[in-house]
């Protein structure tokens, strides 16, 4: 990998960003699709004679649904009297998809077919509305969208004519797919895509028209869609097997897109990364880890990569260090965000350099696991970090008591952290950057950053009460995204867009209510005792939650504290840990109200620093003890809801 100090001169183009589009040409084809495309192709065009069926294109979120099925679409260009027409689902909402979709069916038969389908329902009925129809046929021509106007007019007009509706759509492909110099007939190829972003009214009205209306020989659907997203509420959205019967009604078959392979992902990577102009800032290690923490999801890597490409063109934070520094930093910030979060800890959290803290443990970790003494020469760094800790010197203690003992007193993630290769690299290699320190100094006085880019959730989830937690979560709901973040780390942020300005968290959205109407009192009648000696490093947080209508009052010490309790109770309290000279004060507050009974409620622990110690006794006192903003929000939000349980 180039150094550092070349990395910007070594790449003449101008940064560029990629678009999101589903790939619509072979050639463009970067993971591999192409030949599941033109297999899956073959398959349509020799089963055309078993139509009807549907076949669903099943993935998730970004993993290439719609690329598939646009190059399915381009292999059938080829295929003899195959047509091929598509309906987005999303466009459309409750009864106008039933419309939408058939109508987009009809738009594809000849003008004469569907002429002779308005005589046939006249003669059929004699209904006002198809009366008019013929009245309007006759009198003069109509092009193929007011013939398909007037038909669909003629077969909505009330339920009498709906229970018709799969007749006269079935002598219409009928007649259209018979032709008289070829056999076996013509094929529609019906594309349906982002069903699983739908509401529950619209994908039951898309399946059944799909099942109802349109299940006549000639047409066959290709649905895309994440099956499993289709839960976790209602008929559709649930995993009972009910909804399963039904979902196998609609789906003969489904074909599942696999994950790339490693070598796949790393070179769709290299690829991107040439196309933006960073190809030279990914060494080994972080193509590895970009590949790994994506999910090897292409869209993901996408806007990680464009995130990358803004961030370094946009912030004038950058302007002072190389691209690299952008990279790693943002990699750091998306996959670790938890450490990057003690990183860029405000001044007087407590927390200080974490990486250095870090890079410490390393060295301190490999020498107590040694199976030798630690050398005398070490000794004197040894002992000085655990007396950092509050740990006794290491006269006449076992290397791996000594440090089981002080893993307690660092932060929780460390002891995972320290074997991941690609996170060590990423940290090495952002130190070794010329002006490190000043880099590292910015982002501790709090230099902003976009949000980390998050998957795209389903649109019917947008219009649902904010109660994001998942089935791993200890508040039992499930979340639109499953139990485990895609970046294998809970994100320290909402929904935000990740480039536009922060949140403030997404749980509680100042002047927005539940249900999405505007609403500034979210939080009416909720009172909060924010207890911090650093108040200042709150004020975003605080600000929010009196936007939405919460009662703040501030407390800078235990005195304060207790004042305010003699006043009234609040609904929670939020404490920090370490006050003053005391590195303990918040918890040695809370354990006084406990024993004494001055106050029984929630209790929220808000520190920079999360730590096995603090979290048992935290849990000892009954409180929740968190480091994300976001977590705070949601557990405020289930104590206003008279619903926050104790800390699992």
């Amino acid at each position: 990998m180039p150094s550092a100090g070349t990395s910007a001169s070594a790449s003449p183009r101008p940064f560029a960003l990629l678009n999101d589009e589903p790939v619509v040409e072979p050639g463009a084809d970067l993971l591999g699709a192409g030949r599941a495309a033109r297999r899956l192709a073959g398959l349509l065009v020799a089963s055309r004679d078993a139509t009807p069926f549907t076949l669903a294109v099943d993935a998730g979120w970004g993993m290439g649904k719609s690329s598939l099925m646009r190059l399915v679409d381009a292999e059938l260009a080829d295929a003899p009297e195959v047509h091929t027409v598509w309906y987005n689902a999303w466009t459309s909402t409750g009864a106008d998809a039933l419309e939408g979709l058939i109508k987009s069916v009809l738009m594809r038969f000849d003008r004469r077919v569907l002429r002779r389908g308005l005589q046939r329902i006249s003669e059929r009925r004699a209904l006002l509305r198809a009366v008019r129809a013929v009245t309007t046929v006759a009198a003069g021509p109509l092009g193929v969208a007011g013939l398909v106007d007037e038909l669909w007019r003629g077969l909505s007009v009330n339920s009498q004519a709906r229970n018709e509706m799969r007749e006269a759509i079935g002598a219409l492909v009928e007649e259209w797919s018979q032709t008289a110099d070829f056999r076996p007939r013509r094929l529609l190829v019906v594309f349906i895509d982002d069903l699983d972003r739908c509401s529950d009214e619209s994908v039951l009205t898309v399946c059944e028209a799909v099942k109802v209306y349109l299940d006549v020989p000639g047409l066959a659907f290709v649905i895309g869609c994440d099956r499993s997203a289709l839960a976790p509420n209602g008929l559709l959205r649930d995993l009972s097997p009910a909804a399963s019967a039904f979902m196998e009604k609609i789906f003969q078959t489904s074909y599942r897109i696999p994950v790339a392979d490693q070598q796949g992902v790393r070179e769709y990577i290299d690829r991107c990364a040439r196309a933006v102009g960073i190809d030279q800032l990914l060494d080994e290690r972080l193509t590895t880890l970009l590949a790994e923490r994506s999910a090897r999801n292409p869209r993901r890597i996408k806007r990680l990569v464009n995130g990358f490409v803004l961030e370094a063109t946009l912030n004038p934070m950058w302007e002072d260090f190389p691209p690299e520094a952008v990279v790693r930093t943002l990699l750091l910030q998306y996959f670790y965000p938890d450490f990057y979060r003690m990183v860029a800890c405000a001044p007087g959290s407590g927390v200080g350099d974490v990486i250095a803290e870090f890079r410490t443990y390393q060295q301190v970790r490999r020498l107590l696991r040694a199976p030798e003494p630690v050398p005398e020469a070490e000794l004197p760094r040894v002992n000085r970090f655990l007396l950092e800790h509050d740990l006794p010197d290491l006269t006449g203690a076992a290397g791996a008591e000594t440090l089981g003992r002080l893993e307690r007193q660092l932060p929780s993630g460390f002891p995972e952290m320290v074997t991941d290769q690609e996170f060590t690299s990423l940290i090495d290699g952002l130190v070794a950057l010329p002006r490190s320190e000043e880099l590292l100094r910015r982002l501790r006085e709090g230099a902003e950053l976009p949000a980390p880019v998050q998957p795209e959730p389903a649109p019917y989830l947008q219009s649902l009460p904010p109660r994001p937690y998942g089935p791993a979560s200890p508040y039992g709901t499930a979340t639109p995204y499953g139990a485990a973040s895609p970046y294998g780390t809970a994100s320290p942020y909402g929904t935000a867009s990740p480039y536009g300005t922060p949140t403030p968290y997404g749980a509680v959205q100042p002047g927005r209510a539940a249900d999405g109407r505007a609403d500034d009192a979210v939080l009416r009648g909720v009172r909060l005792l924010w207890v911090d000696d650093h108040p200042r490093n709150n004020e975003t947080l605080v600000n929010a939650f009196r936007a939405a209508g919460a009662v703040v009052r501030i407390a800078e010490d235990s005195e304060a504290a207790d004042a305010a309790l003699a006043v009234e109770s609040p609904t929670m309290i939020v404490s920090d840990i370490a006050r003053g000279a005391n590195p303990r004060e918040g918890l040695d507050h809370i354990g006084r109200l406990r024993s004494e009974g001055r106050y029984t409620g929630p209790v929220v622990f808000y520190a920079g620093r999360v730590t096995p110690e603090r979290t048992a006794l935290a849990r000892e006192l009954g409180a929740h003890l968190t480091s994300s903003g976001p977590e705070i929000e949601r557990l405020v939000l289930r104590a206003a809801e008279g619903e926050l349980p104790p800390p699992a």
